[in-house]
């Protein structure tokens, strides 16, 4: 199986590498990207199914999916499968398997976490849970309770509550399991989301004094191994101090590396290898800046790691032991623009939207800038939503509620801006050709006519 791993992976490197401006390449490209997410989703044990986005940034957990035939237009009545009003604001984006959609929603004025789940051909809600929850939790007034997404397998859903709890529910609803894990205490509040390997649930538990992350059994919640990262602060002033700024809101990432599974985790000031079957660090890359808000990107045998708050990033080589730094480290950006959403590795390039609105292309191997656009927007042009590579479109929201589809291309073009009139902190999901997204308002079900 790890012989036959590898000669999938280095077929997929040889493909991705190929520079797509002829239809042949492009078809190349394609195949690529198809072998390197099946191998990933083999890894993670979750269905490469259409139908499913089964935990945050779909299947691979880095925005990639496999779907080319999404709809390019809509607006407020055009392309509009569905729409269901949400009881309150949120920013957490929904997953989705066969045909159902689950979404985490904070009720604050009844101090309640739930988990809901729709019907995803008919919208109609099948089922709430609630959590109560009554004690103060701090976070920022753009952070509303429960932004982090939950995660599925297709037998069980575990959603992350912050303060009050790491939750796992039956498909029907029923609470299988929760555990407290104590609280999280930051100014700026938590949004990281639980991922799934094998039968484990791991949880990025911060940022705050307390972070660490965190390995549960996904069938009884029990506690198999947990790693703490320690220098965290809670991000407040001190009597006669300054504030210190350090934290990750990072949701880490699957990948297969050497033939081995890999959990990789953007903490502060560095990005990590570890082996998610015990929590052991096999490598470190120093070179980003303490507060991290954007989950890895991974393609071809490069890590790249994006700090937010104007930071650094940097791109390492896969395959090191220890501190790689000096070794594999190919890049590093000192300083950058504020970035909360992820980005995207399409063949050679990363692409990626930034809080400000400008959308940039950098070559994968030499973090070299290819361009960067401010992207037209009638209504606020901020954005905290990651972005989603279908076929060779990528799909962004910002917070004005405009979703962009720009061409993943060396070459600057936006294909379409799709107005809901609705402000989205959240991202886009993708189900059998459905543009799932999550406004403050409501859940919107888009769907192409033809």
């Amino acid at each position: 199986m790890q012989r036959w791993r590898a000669t999938i992976c280095a077929r997929s490197e040889r493909l991705v590498r190929t520079n797509f401006s002829t239809a042949k390449r492009r078809t190349q490209h394609r195949a690529a990207m198809r072998i390197a997410l099946l191998t990933t989703v083999s890894l993670i044990a979750v269905s490469a199914s259409a139908a499913n986005w089964p935990n945050w940034r779909g299947p691979s957990g880095t925005g990639v999916c496999l779907e080319t035939n999404l709809p390019l237009h809509w607006s407020t009545n055009e392309n509009v499968r569905w729409r269901v009003p949400l009881p309150e604001r949120g920013n957490s984006t929904p997953v989705i398997w066969g045909d159902r959609v689950f979404v985490t929603q904070a009720i604050e004025k009844e101090g309640q976490r739930t988990l809901m789940c729709f019907d995803k051909n008919t919208g109609k809600r099948l089922w709430k849970t609630d959590v109560a929850y009554n004690e103060k939790e701090p976070t920022h007034p753009t952070n509303p309770y429960c932004s982090a997404s939950p995660v599925t397998d297709g037998e069980r859903v575990i959603a992350s509550f912050g303060s009050a709890g790491l939750y796992a529910y039956d498909l029907a609803g029923k609470e299988l399991w929760h555990r407290d894990l104590g609280k999280q205490h930051h100014i700026w509040g938590n949004a990281a989301s639980p991922v799934i390997f094998r039968d484990l649930c791991i949880l990025n538990v911060g940022p705050g004094e307390r972070t660490f992350l965190v390995a549960l059994d996904k069938k009884t919640g029990d506690e198999k191994w947990r790693v703490d990262e320690p220098g965290g602060d809670y991000g407040e002033a001190k009597p006669g101090e300054k504030a210190v700024w350090i934290g990750s809101w990072t949701t880490p990432i699957l990948i297969e590396e050497s033939g081995q599974p890999r959990l990789i985790m953007s903490f502060p000031k560095r990005v990590a290898a570890l082996e998610p079957a015990t929590g052991h660090e096999v490598w470190t890359c120093r070179g980003i800046n303490p507060l991290v808000y954007t989950s890895p990107l991974y393609s071809q045998g490069i890590i790249v790691a994006m700090g937010g708050f104007g930071g650094s990033s940097i791109a390492v080589k896969t395959g090191g032991k220890g501190d790689v730094t000096d070794t594999h480290r190919l890049w590093q950006h000192p300083k950058t623009k504020q970035r909360i959403g992820s980005g995207v590795i399409a063949g050679e390039h990363i692409y990626i939207l930034n809080d400000p609105g400008v959308a940039e292309c950098f070559e994968l191997r030499t973090g070299k800038l290819v361009w960067e656009e401010r992207l037209k927007s009638a209504a606020k042009s901020d954005s905290w939503s990651s972005m989603v590579l279908a076929g060779q479109r990528l799909y962004v929201s910002n917070q004005g509620g405009d979703t962009f589809v720009l061409e993943a291309s060396p070459t600057f073009k936006t294909l379409a801006t799709n107005s809901l009139q609705e402000p989205i902190f959240s991202s886009v999901a993708v189900s059998d050709g459905n543009v799932l997204l999550r406004t403050h308002k409501a859940l919107w079900c888009i769907a192409s006519s033809q």
